[in-house]
């Protein structure tokens, strides 16, 4: 006779079926054809373009769906645009109004909403119905309240416009609430396409939007393949994109929308490391492993795919990890007793095969539970690979799929050093009991959500996306609003005869008139906290309006900016380390030391940059004014906690980005340098500098003052030269984490294609919508020459999880 614990044991799961009636009931009413959403009404079925949309798990028909044409994409856009002005009318608190009753009508529709989204994407109806759509509810509900507190607290920013979206089939209908919830409480309206593979739920979504009153034409649908998204992010009347998908994706629409004056946010792929220290409790990292890689049978983007575990323990976890993959069932999704359900279609499910094959081929060791697949559908058993070195493919390349490697490392800081290798920073996760190694590592992990103890977790109250070749951008929470606004007005004319009248010639320094009787002084480059010869070991010759010459300075090539990266690079870790007090302090120093020399740098400006002496006087005023207000700000730009509904403290840590690339703008030589230089080391960054091209000198003056003021060597960086020479090599270069073009509309262009490399953040400040240059930035302003939008670009948001309480 069998104990109660062997039966406990042995006990068979029964089948526990959820009904599909709801959902084949809702597609029998559309004849299980489609066209788009437009203008709040359905578009004809044209039959010749029709495309099918199937359950993964048993291959059947569930409808056919309209492959979108540009010309459906332009009446899409029309749609969008004509509602746009009573939209932005109605006002924060009308537009909460409809969000809210998308939030009801998504919680009154909850079951029609989750099986289908199983039926359609082949996902757990367990997950769908207690997890997906939940949230979808509080994305709706959450935004509601940002919609009547939005022109509160954002009274210096407005709505894009018509926004267009783009969005995958993991999690169908969770993104599209991230996507159309803020963009909706912003005052936007909305052109989105669905993925290829999922597109019932958005669809089902349209006939909500109907019943809960969204104004025609405010949410327009539009299905179909790549070429439909492309024209709707090529569209010229859509201001914004917003992407999330595959990095190769993203990186065709960074060049597409280059020099366009879109904005763009990008929600990209991950290989996010699992953290497993010596001290965790190995049973929850186990239950943690499920959730981080197998939920969603691992089609996430944050997906933990590499178990990174302390040596001591590892052969423990590989044995309970082992015996908790013998347990997970596989099956059809509507059983409300599965866990794993199947792979969104036969290509992703192929494609994980032959990669699991390419890391077997490699050395890599690769088990799997025991037991059949499912029959008739996508299906891919849960797997684990060890024996797999760092630079393996299982190891860098996103699988997307059901599988985990699971490496091994001493110490801490190997552990962070294994984290970092990847392109990617999307996500990670920290298990240990020790609260101080978790805080210790989580801010050094490259990541924009870090999970202690626990693993996806996500909730519209706390911003979520990358860092590095996982996109740019945030959606959720404050933060994630911010993608959906813009700077309220342009950045204005600069004042009338404020432009210096020097200028560079590309010629060698040799030839110009100079004075015998005085000491030859040749202005050099500043890398690494040193002048520096260029090395080229050419010249340029500054001269005057009226040809007279005024200087020489050095002509910085390829490697001299190369130089400075890597001074740059050495140099971040100490100063973002530095307590932002001492950064206040420097920069005060650096204020203080530039007004002992005030006259000497109006005499400069008046005397050689071709401003009068009110103009050179008031530009050395505000650059003093710059100085101030960021060391006073240095210690004052900080986090938040949200308030996610878990037992958790989620901390927005504001982080500085990186080394910034500054090509500085030609007007207000001085002023420009400072109000863009300023903001970038006070919140933590380094920079590599291009100066004014007409007039560098005012660059070279300053690292006079900054050799003087503490600032560390390699926080600041100088080089002079040719701008259409050195800032593509910025845009380049995979070592810069972010430029800020203040150029023309062309320069903005280059610097966005040429972005594409690494996906670094730009800020390219000389293009309006449409591609046209951009009214040139009156610094002198202070509501344009510094302000939000500067820390915005500074800075970038981690959110930590850290749960609490029994």
């Amino acid at each position: 006779m069998p104990s109660i614990s062997e039966i406990f044991q042995t006990l068979d799961y029964g089948p526990a079926p959820e009904s599909a009636a709801p959902a084949e009931r809702w597609l029998d009413v559309h004849g299980r054809r489609f066209g788009h959403f437009i203008g709040g009404a359905w578009t004809e079925v044209d039959e010749t373009r029709l495309f099918e949309t199937r359950n993964p798990a048993d291959g059947g028909l569930l409808a056919r769906v309209t492959q979108g044409s540009e010309a459906e994409v332009d009446r899409a856009v029309e749609a969008a645009e004509a509602a746009l002005p009573a939209w932005t009318a109605l006002g924060g608190h009308g537009r909460g109004r409809v969000l809210y009753a998308l939030a009801r009508g998504i919680q009154k529709h909850s079951r029609v909403f989750a099986v289908l989204e199983s039926m359609d994407n082949g996902k757990p109806i367990r997950e769908s119905r207690d997890l997906d759509i939940p949230l979808v509810a509080r994305h709706f509900m959450h935004h509601a309240g940002w919609a009547a507190l939005v022109e509160r607290e954002f009274p210096e920013r407005e709505p894009h416009g018509v926004v267009g979206q783009i969005i995958p089939w993991n999690f169908p209908l969770l993104m599209l609430a991230w996507k159309v919830a803020p963009a909706l409480a912003c005052g936007n309206t909305v052109v989105l396409k669905p993925a290829e593979y999922t597109p019932l739920t958005a669809l089902l979504f349209a006939d909500l939007c109907r019943e809960a009153g969204v104004p025609d034409g405010v949410v327009n649908i539009v299905t179909g393949d790549g070429r439909t998204g492309a024209a709707v992010a090529g569209h010229p009347g859509v201001r914004k994109v917003a992407f999330t998908g595959s990095t190769e994706v993203g990186r065709i629409l960074r060049r597409q929308t280059a020099g366009t004056g879109k904005a763009l946010t990008l929600e990209l792929g991950g290989k996010s490391p699992f953290l497993v220290y010596e001290d965790a409790d190995l049973d929850s990292v186990v239950e943690g492993v499920v959730d981080a890689i197998w939920f969603n049978q691992g089609e996430v983007c944050c997906a933990g795919s590499r178990i990174l575990v302390q040596e001591g323990v590892a052969e423990a976890l590989v044995a309970k990890l082992r015996a908790r993959m013998e347990t997970l069932r596989l099956g059809d999704p509507l059983d409300k007793g599965v866990d794993m359900g199947a792979v969104v279609d036969p290509r992703q499910l192929e494609q994980i095969r032959e990669l699991v094959e390419l890391g077997r081929s490699e050395g890599a060791e690769i088990w799997q539970p025991a037991g059949d697949l499912p029959q008739g559908g996508s299906f891919y058993p849960p797997t684990l690979c060890t024996g797999v070195e760092p630079a393996g493919t299982l190891a860098q390349v996103e699988i997307f799929g059901p599988v985990v490697v699971l490496m091994t490392f001493r110490t801490h800081q190997e552990s962070v050093a294994l984290a970092n290798n990847t392109r990617y920073g999307l996500a990670a996760s920290v298990w240990t009991e020790n609260l101080n190694l978790a805080l210790d590592v989580a801010p050094k992990l490259e990541a924009g959500t870090v999970w202690v103890n626990s693993t996806n977790l996500f909730d519209a109250a706390s911003g979520f996306g990358g860092v590095r070749e996982s996109g740019f951008g945030r959606e959720g929470g404050r933060e994630g609003l911010l993608a959906y606004l813009r700077p309220r007005s342009g950045p204005g004319d600069a004042k009338a005869g404020h432009r210096p009248t020097s200028r560079v010639e590309s010629r060698p320094g040799i030839g110009h008139p100079s004075d015998p009787t005085a000491m030859d002084r040749t202005p050099k480059l500043y890398i690494g906290g040193k002048q520096v010869r260029p090395d080229g070991g050419t010249s340029l010759v500054i001269t005057a309006a009226e040809g007279s010459a005024l200087s020489v300075v050095g002509h910085g090539n390829r490697k001299d900016l190369r130089n400075a990266v890597e001074a740059a690079h050495r140099a971040f870790p100490g100063w973002s380390g530095a307590t932002a007090h001492l950064r206040a302090q420097v920069l005060f120093f650096v204020a203080e030391n530039l007004a002992a020399r005030r006259e000497e740098f109006v005499a400069r400006l008046a005397g050689s940059a071709g401003l009068g002496e009110a103009a050179a006087s008031l530009e050395v005023e505000r650059s003093l004014e710059r100085l101030f207000t960021w060391a006073a700000l240095a210690d004052k730009v900080d986090g938040r906690v949200h308030s996610t509904p878990f037992r958790n403290v989620t901390l927005a840590m504001v982080e500085p980005v990186g080394v910034i690339g500054i090509a500085a703008p030609d007007a207000f030589p001085l002023l420009g340098l400072v109000s863009a230089l300023a903001p970038a080391v006070a919140l933590g960054n380094t920079v590599v500098v291009v100066p004014s091209r007409p007039f560098p000198l005012a660059a070279t003056d300053l690292y006079q003052v900054l050799d003087t003021s503490d600032v560390p060597g390699g926080v600041v960086n100088i080089v002079t030269g040719l701008r259409e020479e050195l800032v593509p090599v910025l845009a380049d270069h995979d070592d810069v984490d972010a430029v800020w073009s203040f150029g023309d509309a062309t320069e903005a262009r280059d610097v966005e294609l040429r972005s594409v490399g690494n996906l670094k953040r730009t800020w390219t400040d000389g293009v309006a919508p449409g591609g046209k240059d951009a009214a040139p930035r009156n610094w002198a302003i202070a509501g344009f020459g510094e302000g939000d939008v500067f820390v915005e670009h500074a800075t970038r948001v981690k959110n930590i999880w850290v749960p609490y309480g029994a």
